[in-house]
């Protein structure tokens, strides 16, 4: 079964409008300045066909971004702070929006790595730390020595020169 191609401008807008419709009534700025940010982020990826530092920072944003919006639902959703019917109203487009948001974000990492992957990403997420690899192409065999050094002389200094006394 192959995976449908979906454009990244496609997610970014999608994500554009429920982070907009979501913070319309009760979500505190953190909510839109976190989410907006990394949409930001994602312009960039779109902008840079070729980069993939940012697909791998847009899909890293976009699931910490699940996370923070799960503590923000937690700790803002409020129970009847909303007296009023048109307020009401509004609430609950906003709070349906942005949890409809919320549930969007792991099926658009899913796209997002799959458009990593593309652009030439590793299989593997591969944060700068250094790892043990089993490639062992890049040694060279012990029997082979080479001739611009010897083991008897390895910075290629001359044999009589001798060096000066250091007084510390």
């Amino acid at each position: 079964m192959e995976i449908p191609a979906i454009n990244l401008k496609a997610i970014v807008l999608v994500h554009w409008l429920f982070t907009i419709w979501g913070s319309m009534a009760w979500l505190p700025p953190s909510f839109a300045w976190g989410n907006f940010s990394v949409l930001a982020v994602g312009v960039w990826a779109i902008a840079q066909r070729d980069s993939i530092d940012a697909v791998l920072m847009f899909l890293m944003g976009m699931v910490v971004t699940i996370l923070t919006d799960i503590i923000h639902f937690g700790i803002y959703y409020p129970i009847n702070d909303f007296a009023t019917e048109s307020r009401r109203d509004v609430f609950r487009f906003s709070a349906g929006m942005a949890i409809l948001s919320l549930l969007l974000k792991p099926v658009s990492c899913f796209f997002v790595y799959q458009m990593y992957r593309e652009r030439g990403g590793d299989y593997n997420v591969n944060f700068g730390f250094p790892s043990v690899s089993r490639n062992r192409e890049a040694y060279q065999s012990i029997d082979q020595q080479d001739e611009s050094t010897s083991p008897a002389n390895p910075f290629n200094q001359a044999q009589d020169a001798k060096q000066p006394s250091r007084t510390y």
